[in-house]
Order: C-alpha cells, then sequence, then structure tokens
C-alpha cells in the first residue's frame, strides 16, 4: 500500500506549517511528543522531520482544522474532569457548581466513548446523572459498609468518584479530577 505523504520534509516546510498552524515551537513540540532542540533541528539550514513527523505535520499542513479539534480549551470554570478510556482522553468536563454550569468537550467520534454519549450540551442535571452512573448504586446491597470502606459520612456521587477516579469493574473508563 502506498500513501501519498512526503517521507522527509525540509526545514523551511517544517517551519512554514508551524507558522500557519501558528505555533511556537515548544507548541509544536508537544503537539509532536519530541523536544524543543528536536523542533529547532527540524528547521535548522541542514535539518528535516522524517517517518511519523513527516506525516503527521503533511496531515496538519492539509487538515489545520484537525489541530483545534486536538487542542484541550483552557480551563474557564473552577472544576475540570478528564473522562478516559484506558490512556486515552475521551471528554473534558468542565464545571461550576454553583452556578450549575458546563461546558464539554468530546475528542472522540464514537459516541460510545464520549461522556454524555451524541449530547453536546448537556445541562447540569445530565451532569449529575453522569456522576452517579460511575459509582455503585445507592440502592446496593450493605451501601453503608462500602461508604465505610471509602472514608465517606454519606452516598455523594463526586465524593465517591474522588476516591474511585469513577473505575467500575466491567469497563475501562475512568474519570480525573482538576481543581
Amino acid at each position: 500500500m502506498e500513501f501519498a505523504l512526503q517521507e522527509t520534509l525540509a526545514a523551511a516546510e517544517v517551519k512554514r506549517i508551524r507558522k500557519k498552524l501558528k505555533l511556537k515551537q515548544r507548541e509544536l513540540a508537544s503537539l509532536m511528543g519530541v523536544s524543543v532542540k528536536t523542533v529547532e533541528y527540524w528547521e535548522s539550514r541542514q535539518g528535516t522531520a522524517k517517518g511519523a513527523a513527516a506525516a503527521l505535520l503533511c496531515i496538519l499542513r492539509e487538515h489545520p482544522e484537525m489541530l483545534e479539534e486536538l487542542l484541550i480549551p483552557e480551563k474557564e470554570l473552577p472544576l475540570r474532569l478528564r473522562y478516559m478510556y484506558e490512556d486515552q482522553l475521551c471528554t473534558v468536563i468542565d464545571v461550576d457548581d454553583r452556578a450549575q454550569q458546563i461546558r464539554i468537550k468530546n475528542f472522540r467520534k464514537d459516541p460510545l466513548f464520549c461522556a454524555f454519549g451524541r449530547n453536546e450540551h448537556p445541562s447540569y442535571k445530565d451532569y449529575e446523572e453522569f456522576l452517579e452512573s460511575r459509582c455503585f448504586p445507592r440502592t446496593r446491597d450493605k451501601m453503608k459498609i462500602i461508604l465505610k470502606q471509602l472514608n465517606l459520612p454519606f452516598y455523594d456521587p463526586f465524593l465517591i468518584i474522588e476516591k474511585t477516579e469513577g473505575r467500575m469493574a466491567e469497563d475501562n473508563f475512568w474519570i480525573e479530577i482538576e481543581r
């Protein structure tokens, strides 16, 4: 199988692509998973980008909108949750509990991997239901024993997720909380 991608990119082309994407060398290095020194080398007179780096740069040159899809938005609300599948970021959920405001950004196209499925604009109630869905049921037998093991005085989905990361026995999803 053959692909229409350049195997190597000259220094001038690497720099042109980076500028088209409006990225600093440090930001391109972060995106590509390399050091700033590597990006500096790619852009130096004798430098070239090769292999997977060249392929990704070619794709971004032709589809710069992909950068926006990969960009994690700035945190504007007090609380951020990252809904993960194994080590893959699926959804970023920003929450303001006082104002009952929620914003999300999905990073997966498959709704099965998105925190709210096909719902791109969940309500605060949807958020509360999502949290509860990542906990053991309120009606579970011997719930008080489980709460005691978690060192929690009462059933609160957010507190449970802080302790368990929202991990369930039957799947590989989990939640990282950032304040």
